[in-house]
């Protein structure tokens, strides 16, 4: 009888885990309802086992936005600069540079906002960049339909901002005069 009561404060709450679009070494992007998440080792920091990520909504195509943008890189010559994206959260920078003779992308992470913390991914060759978006596994189909599992009546109150507005130079912030 008392063993009931002990327990009747515990609930199980359903597991809604990650769907894994495409993961290639230490990046990875993951999808759970309408929300996408970049996952990455921190190569940043001293202690290698920091696992960082950044997350956005596909409001308008963004997560197909930013794989557009980011092998746009690619084709190109290399940017002069650094391709700013401003998410709800955090900062990203989409750092280009040669590496063996060959282009390559690296995630520059200003987290919170805050230039004081910084997280850098390693860099992905296009073949890479390709992987982590599902293009390889066909998983890309995921990116507008929702994840296996998930409620399609499940209403999110969240409305955050694009993800893909690219913008460089001044991070399109508003000089103060």
């Amino acid at each position: 009888m008392f063993s009931i009561s002990v327990f009747s404060q515990i609930k199980v709450l359903k597991n809604e885990s990650l769907v894994e679009i495409g993961k290639d070494n230490s990046v990875g992007l993951y999808k759970k309802e309408d929300k996408f998440t970049i996952n990455y080792q921190d190569l940043n920091t001293s202690n290698l086992n920091t696992i960082r990520s950044f997350s956005f909504q596909n409001l308008n195509g963004d997560v197909l936005g930013l794989y557009k943008l980011i092998m746009d890189g690619f084709v190109t010559a290399i940017p002069e600069e650094n391709i700013i994206l401003e998410l709800p959260n955090d900062i990203i920078e989409l750092h280009y540079e040669k590496n063996y003779g060959q282009q390559t992308v690296q995630f520059i992470q200003i987290i919170n906002k805050n230039r004081k913390y910084i997280g850098k991914s390693q860099f992905l060759t296009q073949k890479q960049v390709e992987k982590v978006f599902g293009r390889t596994n066909g998983k890309y189909a995921l990116y507008d339909r929702p994840a296996p599992g998930a409620h399609s009546n499940s209403k999110s109150g969240s409305n955050t901002a694009s993800a893909a507005s690219p913008s460089s130079g001044n991070g399109g912030k508003k000089s103060k005069k």
